[in-house]
């Protein structure tokens, strides 16, 4: 894929997290990787995505160096090259301050599988990382929130989860390429809402029966998924 062809499909990605009300004014950003290039294309720091254009995305390597672009790249750029380097099947991840999701991470809590919605897509509950020391946010904070991420996911496959919370910051998502982590970006904002909305309704409202859980996420996911159109 050529730089063009990389940066028009980041900054579609990008775009469409405005279409769905997930980010406002600079909020979030959206990246994409070119493994055989080794490089992702991800939105400029600080830009409005009323005013970005495709030829705004910045171009960095794998060891954050910027390899083709007149502005600085997302100051998140650090969290997503890590998330790269350790998941080696994902190819686009997105971030938001989307607002059900993040009231989630300012409670500091993981969001528990508590219907079949949240069940089709992810495996278990959406989990919310430990809070990050006072030496790592004071040291390399960008690098130290991609380690909160990857040591969350230490005994859980990214694939069966491809979303998180990040504790007192907002969500991550991730997928096979930009578009899709915008989609789980979207999923994540309506099961955190849900869930919000069903532990109003009851603080004490049950998780989902695991056999539940276990056949909606099956029925869409793995070698025996049989939901949708076989290709």
């Amino acid at each position: 894929m050529s730089f063009t062809e990389l940066k028009r499909e980041v900054y579609e990605a990008n775009m469409e997290l405005q279409r769905r009300g997930l980010v406002i004014y600079t909020f979030g950003n959206v990246s994409q990787i070119d493994r055989d290039k080794g490089v992702i294309a991800i939105k400029p720091s600080g830009v409005s995505y009323d005013q970005m254009k495709a030829d705004d995305m910045v171009i960095v390597d794998l060891e954050n160096t910027i390899v083709e672009g007149a502005m600085r790249p997302s100051s998140d750029t650090k969290t997503h090259v890590h998330l790269y380097r350790h998941f080696d099947e994902i190819g686009g991840v997105t971030h938001t301050h989307s607002t059900y999701a993040t009231a989630w991470a300012q409670a500091k809590q993981s969001i528990p599988c508590l219907g079949t919605t949240h069940a089709d897509y992810v495996h278990g509950d959406i989990t919310c990382t430990r809070e990050l020391t006072d030496e790592q946010v004071n040291g390399d904070y960008e690098l130290e929130t991609g380690i909160q991420i990857t040591d969350a996911y230490k005994d859980r496959d990214p694939k069966a989860a491809p979303m998180v919370i990040v504790a007192g910051h907002a969500p991550f998502t991730w997928g096979k390429d930009a578009a899709q982590s915008v989609y789980h970006a979207a999923l994540l904002e309506e099961i955190a809402r849900m869930a919000y909305l069903t532990r109003t309704l009851d603080p004490h409202a049950a998780e989902l029966k695991k056999a539940v859980m276990d056949k909606h996420y099956l029925r869409k996911h793995g070698k025996n998924a049989y939901y949708g159109q076989s290709k």
